[in-house]
């Protein structure tokens, strides 16, 4: 069964996952003449990646990083102690416009970023953000900084390449399209509606086989999807899924597994546990060891716990830092937030110097892949801080900062809306989706955003008695 590309082309990726993880550079490239002469041939490729997954990390890596839930939380700042939980008082009625406005966040952020997901990479001498900024800048002097849906025609195309996506641009955009982001935060909704807060990593493989088609999985979730094909333990009795050997799911064949993949899958988690961003990252965690390790778990705990205190609190400094206690604080995700936090700090977080900021994080994540875990999570954090709780400032910086840009647009637009609430949503963003959601999923193409909102309002109200003392 085929994966997401050439078994070549994801050995190569495993060279840069070797290095990610903390294998010894010098025994990682010693294994590069063998790969160079492999060509095609499977048999070697797989004696060179046997040997690369055979290397042991180097004693002088600074980084503790297990995958399992109890080594997580053990390894978080403070250790195995409880984290204070934030119980919601909101109204009814007040919890469904946060619910409202964090689906309507996620939607309008991931219609934004979603035309210039194609510019993820350099073309042209151009880096991501290059062709953002060159894109509009040549359409009119006031197109940038960003501050509408991205025009579907620039003078510059030629140089910068044109837009991968026109229906959500502000000539066509009458709905939120489909787009993996999306189907995610919908398949999360479903999952919990079936099976409630008790639902498992099994429950959440057996949606995925059920309810996606293949190709409408990427990278580190196609290998995990072909995994789960493979091996087929996904069949067995739902009530042995710790049987189940959930890292082999997550790893076989799999470069990716600390991409941005489980990241983007973290609003559901968050949406049913608001104020308790523990019980979110736990979520988080139980989908996303399905198909990662590592730091790729933590971005979507991450960002799970965040979305959750969204609801509760109104500094985005404070949302940060509570999802920073999910992760491991010797993890490379933590050390690299911290240290962007701190960046935005020196430049008293003002939205004017969001390129200098940038500037700044290109230095240490400027090479890693576009859809990587980190530099994306870390330029979400840099949109949030910057932002001030500023909604349109949230979703245009995260989205031209480059990278991975509907996933950062719909992640900064998921908090921001969570916090601030549908009513206090700029209409020129909201409106133009017409309250309509395609998702290619059954039950949900079309549907209502509001609908899904009110979904997801009483799946916190019913996750909140099924969890009580959690």
């Amino acid at each position: 069964m085929p994966g997401w590309t050439s078994l070549r082309s994801l050995v190569n990726s495993e060279f840069y996952q070797s290095h990610e993880e903390g294998r010894d550079p010098a025994a990682i490239e010693a294994l590069r003449p063998a790969f160079e002469q492999a060509g095609n041939d499977e048999r070697r490729l797989r004696a060179v990646w046997a040997d690369l997954l055979a290397l042991p990390i180097r004693t002088d890596f600074p980084f503790h990083e297990p995958s399992d839930l109890e080594g997580i939380r053990a390894a978080r700042p403070g250790g195995r102690a409880d984290r204070p939980t934030r119980p919601h008082s909101l109204s009814d009625a007040a919890l469904l416009d946060r619910m409202h406005g964090a689906w309507l966040g996620r939607c309008a952020g991931c219609a934004l970023g979603k035309p210039v997901e194609a510019f993820m990479e350099s073309h042209n001498g151009l880096t991501s953000r290059g062709r953002i900024k060159a894109y509009l800048q040549a359409v009119a002097p006031h197109e940038y900084p960003l501050r509408d849906y991205f025009p579907a025609q620039s003078p510059a195309k030629d140089r910068t390449g044109p837009l991968g996506w026109s229906s959500s641009t502000r000539e066509k955009i009458a709905f939120m399209e489909s787009d993996d982001d999306i189907r995610y935060t919908v398949i999360g909704q479903k999952i919990l509606m079936a099976k409630g807060p008790g639902f498992t990593t099994h429950d959440v493989a057996r949606a995925w086989l059920a309810e996606f088609p293949y190709r409408t999985v990427c990278t580190a979730e196609t290998q995990a999807y072909r995994n789960l094909v493979i091996r087929g333990d996904f069949h067995q009795d739902p009530t042995k899924s710790d049987e189940i050997d959930w890292n082999w799911i997550a790893t076989n064949d799999n470069p990716y597994r600390e991409w941005i993949g489980a990241q983007i899958r973290a609003d559901p988690w968050g949406y049913a546990a608001p104020g308790r961003p523990t019980l979110a990252a736990e979520f988080a965690w139980r989908d996303a060891r399905l198909s990662h390790v590592k730091n790729g778990i933590y971005g979507e705990m991450f960002c799970a716990a965040m979305i959750a205190v969204a609801f509760v609190l109104d500094d985005p400094a404070a949302i940060v830092e509570a999802g920073l206690a999910e992760i491991p604080g010797d993890s490379r995700l933590y050390c690299d937030i911290s240290a962007t936090v701190c960046i935005c700090d020196r430049f008293g977080r003002d939205p004017a110097k969001f390129e200098a900021v940038i500037d700044e994080i290109d230095v240490p994540f400027g090479k890693m892949s576009p859809v990587h875990t980190i530099n994306n999570a870390a330029l979400v954090v840099v949109a949030l801080l910057l932002s001030g709780g500023d909604f349109e400032r949230a979703i245009t910086l995260a989205v031209m900062g480059g990278w991975d840009t509907d996933c950062n647009g719909a992640t900064a637009g998921s908090i921001i809306g969570a916090m601030v609430g549908a009513a206090r949503l700029p209409k020129k963003w909201i409106a133009p989706l017409n309250d309509t959601l395609r998702s290619e999923l059954v039950g949900y193409d079309p549907i209502s955003i509001s609908e899904c909102a009110k979904r997801s309002a009483a799946i916190a109200k019913e996750v909140s008695k099924g969890t009580a003392g959690h």
